[in-house]
């Protein structure tokens, strides 16, 4: 029996473009069709967005936090339903929930988690991102640097062991403390390899990238930047088109006119796009937490430890849409691709997340004209509607 019913809205962001008083035919959980409204099958069940826009769900591929829980405290399911729970009021339709540096038992323990969250299919879960503890000590940021260190092989055997039992597990590491054979083997597993929290040079990214890393981590924050005669990892990011890089947008972590210059000066077909680096504190009114034992305060929309270093972000996806879009001055549609489209293809996941066309998921989310939240879909379902108790 077809499930299949229509969500008519003025406008409708497929991904790449717009359509005008359209239709989203949705069979079940993926999307049949984009229609004009006229075409409509008669008798379908309808449901009418009076004002505003669809787009694809937004899509975070560095979440360590959310609703009060950070996956480092807690390494299970539940504490990965609550984090996608706490971001889908915010349009995020599917995430990888992120691990800052620990323990290697700790970090066996997420692995699992992550398992068991797929098999229990967490709506809004899209994978894991294993961020250290394979980092360099001198861009450490808010990681506690008695537990960095450098790969081994039972860490490495641990990632790939893991890699089958998610759709998506990402792994950040720096130059410094993994081997280019080392990335190729986690490559080669079908990790996806992002360098961060790294003095790393020109050459070392070169090599990194050769060795199938793809990404870089947090672009600008806790990296070798660009000098007159050697670009670091930040340069080497924009100037490599096989590598994609995230970005935090909120304005405290990049001044808005370096945003502007990479974004001009990124080469493709690798882009920038949107993630939160997100913590406990979305979706509640806590003001503080703790890290590694570490309390994180939280002020004037800063996260930072006693010594003023930054701890992740109090930033939320629509949040970073708006501020690419409003403050940036990017046109929406490309404000609402790096939300999107853009993490999707840096994961391999743009198939079928990322843009709403024939086959792909039907993870939504209905904003207003000035970019609110109205509602949000995940696989069909209604996760979140504005103005409704959760």
């Amino acid at each position: 029996m077809s499930m299949q019913s229509a969500l008519l809205a003025p406008r409708i962001f497929d991904g790449e473009a717009w359509h005008q008083d359209a239709a989203v035919i949705v069979d079940g959980e993926h999307i049949e069709a984009i229609v004009p409204r006229s075409a409509v099958p008669a008798g379908m069940a309808v449901e009418t967005i009076e004002t505003g826009f669809i787009a694809p769900g937004f899509i975070d591929l560095q979440v360590n936090g959310g609703g009060g829980v950070m996956l480092n405290d807690s390494r299970d399911a539940e504490t990965i339903a609550t984090i996608c729970a706490a971001h889908a009021q915010f349009g995020t339709t599917a995430l990888l929930a992120t691990l800052i540096t620990d323990t290697p038992a700790i970090t066996a323990e997420a692995l699992e988690a992550g398992a068991e969250a797929e098999r229990r299919k967490v709506p809004g879960f899209l994978g894991l991102h294993i961020e250290g503890p394979h980092l360099a000590v001198s861009r450490k940021g808010a990681h506690d640097p008695q537990l960095i260190r450098p790969m081994e092989e039972t860490d490495l055997a641990r990632l790939i062991a893991a890699r089958g039992q998610v759709p998506v597990l990402l792994t950040t590491v720096a130059t410094e403390s993994v081997t280019p054979a080392q990335i190729r083997r986690l490559a080669e597993a079908g990790l996806v390899v992002s360098i961060g929290h790294s003095d790393a040079e020109y050459g070392d990214v070169v090599a990194a990238a050769e060795a199938g890393a793809s990404m870089a981590t947090h672009l600008f924050n806790a990296m070798s930047q660009i000098k007159n005669r050697e670009p670091g990892l930040a340069g080497t990011a924009i100037a490599l088109g096989g590598l994609s890089a995230g970005l935090v947008a909120d304005g405290i972590h990049v001044d808005p006119i370096i945003i502007d210059i990479a974004l001009r000066a990124k080469k493709q077909p690798g882009r920038i796009f949107l993630v939160t680096d997100a913590m406990a504190t979305i979706g509640t009114d806590m003001r503080q937490f703790t890290l590694n034992g570490r309390v994180i305060k939280r002020e004037n929309g800063r996260l930072t430890l006693d010594d003023g270093t930054l701890a992740g972000a109090d930033l939320d996806m629509i949040s970073a849409v708006r501020f690419m879009h409003e403050r940036i001055g990017l046109e929406l549609g490309e404000a609402l691709r790096m939300a999107s489209l853009y993490p999707a293809m840096a994961v391999g996941m743009d198939r079928h997340y990322g843009r709403l066309d024939r086959g792909s998921r039907s993870d939504m989310v209905v904003l207003t004209d000035d970019l609110a939240i109205d509602s949000v879909r995940i696989g069909g379902s209604v996760v979140f509607r504005s103005g409704t108790p959760r």
